[in-house]
């Protein structure tokens, strides 16, 4: 089992940037990734990355605003947001997904952190 700890939420202003942080130990699993849920609304896919070759994936709406990156040194994958409106206000949650691929549906995923809260002011 690997336990996931997501940091650096917190409340923004519109058409600021924050950057999340997951800190993983224990069990290592392949392959990362970054959701979140909104109030009253599905948890939904944001991006996913190889722990080895760093190959990732976004949604195509969010290319460009949203970055993940990953640094093994650390153990720490993040989530980097620009240009942020109140639409993205929610609770992030990274997960782990024992792979091989890049996974881009919650149910593929196992391992879940306890989720961050993000907050965006008009």
């Amino acid at each position: 089992q690997v336990q996931l700890v997501e940091s650096g939420g917190g409340l923004v202003q519109a058409g600021g940037s924050l950057r999340l942080s997951c800190a993983a130990s224990g069990r290592t699993f392949p392959i990362m990734g970054w959701f979140r849920q909104a109030p009253e609304k599905e948890r939904e896919f944001i991006a996913t990355i190889n722990w080895s070759d760093g190959r990732k994936y976004s949604t195509d709406s969010r290319m460009g605003r949203f970055t993940i990156s990953r640094d093994n040194s650390k153990n720490t994958v993040y989530l980097d947001m620009h240009s942020l409106s109140p639409e993205d206000t929610a609770v992030y949650y990274c997960a782990a997904h024992s792979g091989p691929r890049l996974a881009t549906t919650d149910r593929e995923y196992t391992d879940w952190g306890q989720g961050t809260q993000v907050t965006v002011s008009s």
